[in-house]
């Protein structure tokens, strides 16, 4: 009897450890995917470096119904300052599309009430802010991924790459 329970332990650790694994195999694939769209749509300064140093975190909470991931691209090693994206994930049919909604610089600082202040105030108003803010303080807190600058060039799975940048369509005249 003990050693059956022991088994249905191990077996139910063993699949939390999976389901942890897969969801992490998916940010860091969503990761490189958004490292892609920011590169192809020209919101990452040039670098000189062969790799660039990312973090994200994935949000499932602050919109109800939609995904939402937080990339952060630090410049330095310190984590001091960085450039923060918001990028809508949406997907059907194993096809991704990501749309960057909104981006800002900002710098991490004692001084400020936040911990975060902006160079300029990002789209969106305080609400947005404040999640920008929860975001990098969550992202800092993690480990940091090195994508090297020729794989963003390319991506596995297909992938559409949106922005607010975008150039909208013009409404027919009548």
């Amino acid at each position: 009897m003990r050693g059956s329970a022991l088994k249905f332990v191990l077996l139910g650790m063993l699949l939390c450890l999976s389901c942890a694994g897969r969801a992490q195999d998916e940010g860091v694939d969503l990761l490189h995917q958004a490292a892609h769209c920011l590169a192809a749509k020209q919101f990452l300064p040039p670098s000189r470096k062969g790799d660039r140093t990312f973090g994200y975190v994935l949000d499932e909470k602050s919109y109800p119904g939609e995904r939402m991931l937080y990339v952060v691209e630090y410049p330095k090693p310190s984590r001091r300052e960085g450039l923060v994206f918001t990028i809508f994930v949406t997907g059907h049919d194993g096809h991704r599309s990501l749309n960057i909604q909104n981006n800002a610089r900002f710098t991490a600082s004692k001084r400020s009430d936040e911990g975060v202040s902006f160079q300029n105030p990002p789209l969106g108003g305080s609400w947005t802010q404040e999640h920008l803010v929860s975001a990098i303080k969550q992202i800092e807190k993690q480990p940091r991924l090195a994508i090297p600058a020729k794989s963003m060039l390319t991506i596995g799975p297909p992938v559409d790459c949106e922005a607010y940048t975008d150039p909208q369509p013009k409404p027919n005249a009548k």
